[in-house]
Formats: C-alpha cells, sequence, structure tokens
C-alpha cells in the first residue's frame, strides 16, 4: 500500500504541473516537450530511451484492462501491454494513473508519454494524435437494468438518457444516436446511476461488461444490443512523433509475432484471443 500512495502523491504532482503548463502555454518539464522536437532538440524517442523508462497514462479503474488486485498491485490487459511495449523498445515502463478525462491532457502537457488504456480512434482524436495499428478489436454494447424494456437496439437510444464519460467514444456514439448523456467518471459509476435509475443506460465494449457482470454476479444488469466488432485499442502519440509511433509499432509486430498479445488476452478475457482481428 506504500507505493499506491506515493503513486497517488506522484500523480497529484503531475497533474497539477499539467495544469500549470497548459495554462501557461509553454512547454513542460516532466516526460518532455509538448511540442515536437526541433534542430538540435532530442525527439520524444530519443528522450525515452535516455531515461530509461517508458512513461505510460493509465486509468487504473477500469477492469480488466487496467486495476488494482486484492493486494493493490496494478494490472490489467493494458498494463501488461505496455510492459511488453517497453521490454520490446528496450525500456522500463513506469504508470501514472488518472481518471480518464485526464490523460490525454497529460499527455498534452508531456507529463507521459502515450496512454495505453483501450483507446478507441477518432477522427477528432486524430487531427491531434497519430495512432499505432491496432492491438485489440471488440464490439460495443448497450447494457441496462434488468427491468428496462425500453432500449433493445442503438436506434432505440434517442431520447434516453446515457451515463457515460463525455470524451469517451462511447458517449459520442450514444449523443449521435440521440440520448442525453449523463457524466461519470468510470465505468463502475455509469452501472451505479443505471441501477439507482439516474440512466437508462451505459455503452462500453462487451468486454469491459462482461468482466463487471463475472465479478458482480448478483447486480440485476443485462447487454441489449452489440455493434459489429471493431478496433477497440490503439496506442496514440502527439503528431510530430514519427519515430516514437514506429518504435511503438514494431514493438507491437514483436509482441504479436512472439505470441505474448495473445497470452496476455486470454488471461484477462476468460481465454479469447481479442488480439487478432476475426
Amino acid at each position: 500500500m506504500k507505493n499506491n500512495k506515493r503513486k497517488i502523491k506522484i500523480l497529484a504532482a503531475v497533474l497539477t504541473t499539467a495544469l500549470l503548463t497548459a495554462c501557461g502555454g509553454g512547454a513542460s518539464n516532466g516526460a518532455g516537450n509538448t511540442t515536437p522536437a526541433g534542430a538540435g532538440e532530442k525527439t520524444r524517442l530519443e528522450e525515452i530511451k535516455e531515461r530509461g523508462k517508458l512513461i505510460v497514462g493509465t486509468e487504473g479503474t477500469y477492469s480488466p484492462n487496467s486495476f488494482h488486485d486484492e493486494d493493490g498491485n496494478l494490472v490489467g490487459f493494458d498494463v501488461e501491454v505496455a510492459a511488453v511495449i517497453a521490454k520490446h523498445m528496450g525500456v522500463e515502463v513506469e504508470y501514472l494513473e488518472t481518471e480518464w478525462g485526464s490523460l490525454f491532457a497529460a499527455m498534452d502537457a508531456g507529463q507521459i508519454d502515450t496512454v495505453i488504456n483501450e483507446v478507441g480512434y477518432t477522427e477528432e482524436r486524430a487531427q491531434k494524435y497519430d495512432f499505432t495499428d491496432p492491438y485489440a478489436f471488440s464490439r460495443r454494447c448497450i447494457l441496462v437494468r434488468g427491468d428496462n424494456t425500453d432500449i433493445t437496439s442503438f436506434e432505440d437510444l434517442e431520447g434516453h438518457v446515457a451515463a457515460n464519460e463525455v470524451s469517451s467514444i462511447f458517449g459520442q456514439m450514444a449523443e449521435e444516436y440521440g440520448a442525453k448523456l449523463h457524466a461519470v467518471s468510470a465505468m463502475a459509476d455509469s452501472i451505479s446511476e443505471v441501477l439507482d435509475g439516474r440512466a437508462d443506460c451505459t455503452l462500453n465494449y462487451e468486454t469491459a461488461f462482461n468482466d463487471y457482470m463475472k465479478e458482480h454476479p448478483e447486480t440485476d444488469v443485462k447487454i441489449v444490443a452489440y455493434a459489429e466488432p471493431e478496433a477497440s485499442s490503439y496506442i496514440p502519440v502527439l503528431k510530430g512523433n514519427e519515430d516514437l509511433l514506429q518504435a511503438l509499432n514494431e514493438a507491437l509486430d514483436a509482441a504479436q509475432a512472439s505470441g505474448e498479445l495473445s497470452e496476455i488476452s486470454k488471461k484477462y478475457f476468460n481465454g479469447i484471443d481479442l488480439t487478432k482481428e476475426e
């Protein structure tokens, strides 16, 4: 638990610095510069190699991708993927945990190198970030309370209230189908809002919902609709860091070829390999 307390203190300092940096509009003194390297400056990849570690932002509250086990250790599919990626890059990995809504802000401020936390690709994000090849595939779905009979498809979302994080692809999808968004910061909160009747539904990937229902079998919820399978996990980097993007893709390719990604997926997703597109 001492390590967890230390992480919390470090995170508080990181977020404070990120906020000051964002307000000031200058380069940070954390993981690296907020802007691509110019002539004579080190690139982000060179900084990573020099410091000997890849600094990864993750939630720590999103099972089975990033969460804490009974002993307080940070574990999960994306946590282990990050470790394997760093290994193939020849560096260590360091994690900084925060809410989803703060992860990209921390990367923008230069406090972390990237986010590995089931990050989906969107056209809006692509204006600011470059993305690696996808390393996991899943389906978005709708979860409602057990007695809900009004929502059975994505088209039924119109006029209903969806509990999701505002900047997530799930919140955006709910709004695209006409739902009113009830903002929450974590998946567990979204399900609580559904159970308490403050929201009609919540959207997420089936892997997250299945894991929740496995851990909470007494919870009166159900999945009522599934979208088509899609690439669900990418690793983003700030634009202008092509060498880092290439290094991450090469590490992903190596981890895929070695079978490490498949084994991590099977470990956290009940024997299912989500790292290969069917």
